[in-house]
């Protein structure tokens, strides 16, 4: 059935503080820079907010004056966000440096759901290593799937759109939706983890353009250099067939349910991706009734048929 989900992605600059601040002052003065930059896309009520990575770290301390930053801010900041999540009915996608009740830290997002809890939690797997030596952040070791009221989400963090591995571990059971909040922003990378894990992706970088790209590793919207922050209804009801040996089938489809569905083709690709946009049936329920092979399924057969015929298993 139809899952429309409307999602905001915020990337300001990142906020510099008077190093001689009072350090709880400090994280009152951050609190109000979040609560400035959510009024822009609260009036849209999204379902989920992004927001970037390292989001309430002033961007001008040194590492020991982030320490004692972090002691006093703890988890102030965090809970804040739950307030506004349970305030205004939203999910908040939070990333920043999260400190473990042993005491090391991790660089993380924090799935806020709208009751205020927590859903999951993703910790960044690829740290820079001088995040790790220096900034005395210890490594993510999961890639787990959160579930949340709209859907399943991944995250990742920054650095860790460069590595494979953890793109391939997703590509195994994809999630609907990909968070990335970062402070780089990866070029074609977002486009090739979307396409990659068939998910949409969304990301919210401090200072470049936010984006919301499709499972066909379309970007459908964008922040500019003008306005920090997008926002944007997705439906998450969908399925991605090649065209090859279907299309007569997808015209089939299209005649019967019209408007009910959605065929997108972005040309190139030789992928379509269907779309249910009725509550009367899935597009898993429209894919099995006109016989469309999925995309990688019809990709699986064709690896087959190769090693079929080269005599490999």
């Amino acid at each position: 059935m139809a899952n429309y989900v409307k999602i905001s992605a915020l990337g300001p600059d990142r906020r510099e503080m008077d190093p001689n601040m009072d350090l709880d002052l400090c994280v009152k003065d951050m609190i109000d820079y979040w609560d400035r930059q959510l009024s822009n896309v609260l009036p849209d009520k999204p379902d989920l907010i992004v927001l970037p990575e390292a989001c309430d770290r002033p961007a001008n301390y040194d590492r020991e004056q982030h320490k004692e930053y972090y002691a006093v801010r703890g988890d102030r900041v965090r809970d804040h966000f739950m307030q506004v999540a349970r305030e205004n009915h939203c999910n908040i996608a939070y990333s920043a440096a999260r400190t473990l009740p042993d005491g090391t830290m991790r660089n993380s997002t924090q799935f806020i759901n709208r009751k205020g809890g927590v859903d999951g939690i993703y910790d960044k797997n690829y740290l820079m290593v001088t995040e790790h030596t220096e900034g005395k952040l210890e490594y993510g070791r999961d890639a787990s799937i959160v579930k949340t009221d709209f859907g399943t989400v991944g995250g990742l963090i920054c650095f860790d759109l460069n590595f494979d591995e953890l793109r391939l571990r997703y590509q195994k059971t994809p999630p609907d939706l990909l968070v990335f909040s970062s402070m780089y922003h990866g070029g074609m990378m977002q486009n090739v983890w979307a396409y990659s894990c068939r998910s949409y992706l969304v990301s919210a970088i401090a200072g470049p353009p936010c984006q919301i790209i499709s499972p066909q590793g379309v970007a459908v919207a964008a922040s500019t250099n003008y306005t920090k922050y997008v926002t944007a209804t997705v439906n998450l009801d969908y399925k991605l067939a090649h065209m090859d040996f279907n299309m007569d089938k997808v015209r089939a489809l299209k005649q019967k349910y019209g408007a009910k569905v959605k065929i997108t083709d972005p040309g190139y690709l030789g992928s379509i991706l269907i779309t249910s946009e009725t509550d009367e049936c899935s597009a898993a329920d429209m894919v099995v009734e006109f016989g469309i092979e999925l995309l990688d399924d019809y990709f699986a057969r064709s690896t087959k048929a190769r090693e079929d015929s080269l005599g490999e298993k």
